[in-house]
């Protein structure tokens, strides 16, 4: 009876993991189709908006896509235990394309004052990305003094953090926010601030939970 609960509770416990990327990759898709694509139509008038900041904006699309596609990889022991190399290499580029993304970011925010956009978008901008470099900064320290646990901790807040270009954009997309103007907007993106570390902690209370909680067989075995 032991060895025949220990796969499917295995089976089970990697459920919530692989259903959270999934919705991921679902939010990844919706943005491409709803607010990215103009990427396939040279002619779109929106790339009139973006001409001006057009040479800050290429380095720091393909540093979020980067960090976006890299992201869930580091999160999968599978791929770490059977391709180390792999592992590392695509966490260093998660690294370096995290503390690229997150200060041109702020920057491009803060250039599209020109273009009336408000100061306190700009400082929510900034915030997003102080919060995006201090999680992965630590993640990464964390890693090079080899400590594991609390590296995958800090970069679970990281890939929190980093995702809230996507979450922004479904919420105001599903919703219809996103023609209530700048103050909804911004409203959007505080909340999505703040949401992002509380469900990061969230994760990792449930995994502590799960971690400390005795097997079937464990328990069996202790009873008999």
């Amino acid at each position: 009876m032991a060895i025949a609960t220990m796969p499917v509770q295995r089976k089970l416990a990697m459920r919530p993991k692989y259903l959270l990327f999934a919705c991921v990759g679902l939010m990844m898709a919706y943005v491409l189709r709803h607010n990215e694509s103009f990427l396939i139509h040279p002619n779109d008038p929106v790339w009139r908006h973006y001409h001006p900041f057009r040479w800050w904006l290429l380095p720091h699309g393909i540093a979020g896509a980067c960090a976006l596609l890299l992201g869930p990889l580091q999160f999968s022991d599978r791929l770490r235990q059977r391709f180390t190399k792999f592992h590392r290499v695509a966490g260093r580029i998660y690294v370096a394309s995290a503390l690229i993304l997150a200060p041109l970011g702020a920057y491009i925010q803060y250039f599209q004052e020109r273009n009336g956009a408000p100061r306190s978008f700009s400082v929510a901008g900034l915030v997003d990305a102080i919060l995006l470099i201090v999680t992965t900064g630590i993640a990464f320290a964390f890693i090079l003094n080899g400590r594991v646990q609390q590296h995958r901790q800090w970069m679970t807040r990281s890939f929190a953090v980093a995702l809230v270009f996507l979450e922004v954009r479904v919420v105001q997309g599903v919703t219809g926010w996103e023609n209530l103007g700048i103050a909804a907007t911004e409203t959007v993106v505080w909340s999505c601030l703040a949401f992002s570390l509380l469900s990061a902690d969230i994760v990792l209370q449930v995994q502590e939970l799960r971690r400390s909680r005795p097997s079937p067989a464990k328990a069996q075995a202790v009873s008999a």
